[in-house]
């Protein structure tokens, strides 16, 4: 049953590590090797507009559209490690299994640096109208394909295009800390599984560069940062009562572009430059709420309906 109501009017104060009033998650999509494409053997090429709306036809191979998802891979990650370096923070990497086996030596650099990576899908897609075995299958062969490439076990999940009814049953058998395959709230809360209650770490749409994308409704990099600005600064105005999450998304095939990534840059140095706001990995983010609000305590339902 949808819940429609959440914590309410009440959300719980779960204050962050030292105080912080705005927990940052820094989210890197690395799909790039992964999508649907006739030279890796599928029956289509990934069906997507890329700019402004210019579009392939999908039945037959584009070295042309090949190359827009190229680019987050031989350049895009190693922008974004560069910059994320230079501001000493860390990121979750929503990577898919295919996409990191194409490139090990960045899945080595992801984990060197400290970032955590979170199981994406093997391929870039969702789980919806696989049956449970087929989405269970579909999460071991990632798990396997990142443990195998980066040394690590995600401990979290986000698939593009979506969950079943039974996707959260089958993390939870299958040892994942969290989900993210929601974007319902402003912080983290419980959902009821087969297994218990099962954490869910929403992430975000709107702070997103992935509205730069075809018709997208972001027109210059001036726009994105704005939009990245006026969030932080409403989430920190709201924790002045309740600490507050904030999800910022990047595509490196899109965000990875110099105009856009120079976007994010003044964003960091912006974020940087305001009291209390923390820059977390969602397996941060994660083990902090479980600590700190643990399903069975008054604070992860307080103001919810349940």
């Amino acid at each position: 049953m949808r819940d429609l109501i959440g914590y309410g009017e009440n959300p719980p104060v779960v204050g962050w590590p030292g105080g912080a009033k705005v927990a940052v998650s820094l989210v890197l999509n690395y799909e790039e090797g992964a999508e649907s494409a006739i030279a890796d053997g599928d029956a289509r090429d990934e069906d997507i507009s890329i700019f402004g709306g210019w579009s392939a036809d999908p039945t037959k191979r584009s070295l042309m559209k090949e190359s827009f998802f190229e680019y987050g891979s031989r350049v895009g990650i190693w922008r974004y490690l560069g910059m994320f370096r230079s501001f000493g923070v860390r990121s979750t990497v929503m990577a898919c299994g295919a996409a990191l086996e194409r490139n090990p030596e960045a899945a080595r650099a992801i984990v060197r640096d400290g970032h955590e990576i979170c199981g994406h899908g093997y391929k870039w897609r969702g789980l919806v109208g696989m049956t449970p075995d087929e989405q269970r299958t579909e999460i071991r062969t990632a798990v396997d394909a990142i443990e195998r490439v980066a040394g690590v076990r995600p401990q979290g999940w986000y698939v593009r295009e979506g969950i079943t009814e039974e996707t959260r049953d089958i993390l939870v058998e299958e040892g994942f800390l969290y989900d993210s395959n929601s974007y319902s709230d402003d912080l983290p809360y419980y959902v009821e599984t087969a297994h218990g209650p099962h954490l869910v770490v929403p992430y975000s749409g709107d702070t997103n560069d992935a509205r730069f994308w075809g018709t997208g409704s972001l027109g210059s990099p001036d726009d994105f940062f704005s939009v990245l600005k006026d969030s932080l600064d409403c989430l920190l105005a709201e924790a002045e009562e309740v600490p507050r999450m904030m999800s910022v998304g990047i595509h490196l095939r899109i965000g990875g572009r110099p105009s856009v990534a120079m976007a994010v840059r003044r964003f960091l140095a912006y974020a940087q430059s305001q009291e209390g706001v923390l820059f977390a990995t969602r397996e941060e983010i994660a083990r902090w709420w479980l600590e700190q609000a643990p399903a069975t305590s008054p604070l992860a339902v307080e103001g919810a309906s349940r």
